[in-house]
């Protein structure tokens, strides 16, 4: 599953068609993240890649670090960067804040 998955089209009053944006929940820390130091070269989907074996899920990590990377693929180098691990319980809340709208 990724945040690609099922787009949602929806229609303005006007009968035109748009594509709805998805939202992002707060990723709450758990006991279980990892934490790693950024370095040179470093980016968000190949991090994602390295830890979920699946590059579209760079969110993932951007969502638990908004503060550390200012909204940038490429982290500074020496960032301390939390990775979550339990990404059904991420997977499952995004799920239900998109649902949810």
């Amino acid at each position: 599953m990724n945040r690609y998955d099922n787009p949602v089209v929806e229609k303005t009053p006007q009968n035109k068609p748009y594509w709805k944006g998805k939202s992002y929940p707060n990723i709450p820390p758990s006991e279980s993240d990892v934490y790693v130091i950024t370095n040179v070269g470093d980016r968000l989907d190949l991090l994602a890649f390295q830890y979920y074996s699946d590059t579209t899920l760079w969110w993932v990590i951007a969502m638990a670090n908004n503060n550390s990377t200012k909204g940038l693929m490429y982290p500074e180098p020496g960032t301390q960067l939390r990775i979550p691990t339990n990404l059904n319980a991420v997977l499952a809340l995004f799920n239900n804040f998109n649902l949810a709208r």
